[in-house]
Order: C-alpha cells, then sequence, then structure tokens
C-alpha cells in the first residue's frame, strides 16, 4: 500500500461518526437551499450543532464561534423565507430573490477583510489559534454571506464559492477530511444553485 493510500485509510479510521452526520445535513441543507425550501433550515441547524464541537475539538476557535452564529441564522432564516416578504398590499408573502448594486458588495467585502485582519492580529496575540488569518477570514466572510442567504440575496452564491476554496484548505490542514470533502461537494452545489437562483430571478423580475 501507497504512503498515499495509507493517509487515506487513517484518515477515514479517524473520522467519527458524528462527523458523518454533519457532513451529510450540510450537503441536504445545500441542496434543500437550492430549492428554496424551508427545511433547509432544519438541516442546516442540526448540522451547525454537531460542527460546533468537532471544530472546538480541533482549535479552531472562529470555527466555534461561527457556528453559534449560525444556530441563531438557521431560525432567523426558517422565519425569513417563511414570509419575509410582502406585497403592495402590505401583506406577508414569500421572500423573493434580489441583487445588491456594486456598492453594497464594495462595502461587504471591505469590511470582511478588515474584520478578519483584525481578529487575525488578536488570534495570533492571544491564543493558539490554528491558521488566524485564514480561520478568521472564512469565519467573517461566512457571517455576511449566511445572512445573504436569509434575505435571498442571489449573489451569496458567488461568495461562497471563495469562502469554501478557502476553507477546503483549513479543513485539511486540521485533518477534518470528511469535512473537507463536503465542501469540495459544496463547490459543485454552489454553481448549480447560482444558476438555478439565477433563472429563478430573471423569472419574477423580468
Amino acid at each position: 500500500m501507497s504512503s498515499a493510500e495509507d493517509s487515506i485509510t487513517l484518515a477515514l479510521q479517524a473520522m467519527s461518526a458524528w462527523e458523518v452526520i454533519a457532513v451529510l445535513l450540510g450537503i441536504t441543507y445545500l441542496l434543500l437551499a437550492v430549492r428554496e425550501s424551508l427545511w433547509c433550515w432544519y438541516a442546516a441547524f442540526f448540522s451547525t450543532a454537531i460542527f460546533l464541537y468537532l471544530f472546538w475539538d480541533v482549535n479552531l476557535l472562529m470555527e466555534s464561534a461561527l457556528q453559534v452564529y449560525y444556530l441563531a441564522m438557521a431560525v432567523y432564516g426558517w422565519w425569513q423565507w417563511r414570509g419575509g416578504g410582502s406585497n403592495s398590499q402590505g401583506a406577508a408573502v414569500e421572500l423573493p430573490i434580489t441583487r445588491w448594486p456594486l456598492r453594497n458588495h464594495i462595502l461587504a467585502i471591505g469590511g470582511v477583510v478588515l474584520a478578519s485582519l483584525l481578529s487575525a492580529a488578536l488570534l495570533a496575540q492571544y491564543t493558539q489559534a490554528a491558521l488566524p488569518l485564514l480561520d478568521s477570514f472564512t469565519t467573517w466572510g461566512s457571517i455576511l454571506t449566511t445572512w445573504m442567504v436569509t434575505r435571498k440575496i442571489l449573489e451569496n452564491w458567488l461568495y461562497w464559492l471563495v469562502i469554501d476554496s478557502a476553507s477546503i484548505y483549513l479543513y485539511l490542514d486540521r485533518g477534518l477530511y470528511l469535512t473537507a470533502v463536503l465542501f469540495v461537494a459544496y463547490l459543485v452545489i454552489v454553481i448549480f444553485g447560482y444558476r438555478k437562483w439565477l433563472q429563478h430571478y430573471r423569472e419574477t423580475s423580468g
């Protein structure tokens, strides 16, 4: 058996049942989100609760804190998608897909970069956090982008392409191999999700 095969075997043995469940729920969440199904938030909540423990256990402090935010966003997203929009008479309706103007993107990206630099400096000085800059970037980027999902901002899928790509390296470095595989799958689903939401946006706003 080659060294590469040995590494894969050891990685599979190291994976816990909880990580498998969290990964399956994570994929379920994203597939349901692509379909704009309210059930995606139930899968998100339970997947997040498991990941909260897993990330804390491998010393990814910012990622652990992020999971607490995700739990709150799962509840908020469910509430928003359930009736966060309104019609011309002011009655609650299903939240529609919308787009951001360029100014919003500039402010959002600038805010994520600044927050990442500040938190990375604090983590490097006061904690034993692994990969503080990358951990901070994926955390602050995910905070912003998750909120975009709850509001059905179309461009959230493009933001996830960048964040999930960075997260793959982060999880490989920490030995969370199945979680890294999950994020590779996310990249494929994200592309499909963007195309599907774009089509729906054009159909409803045309």
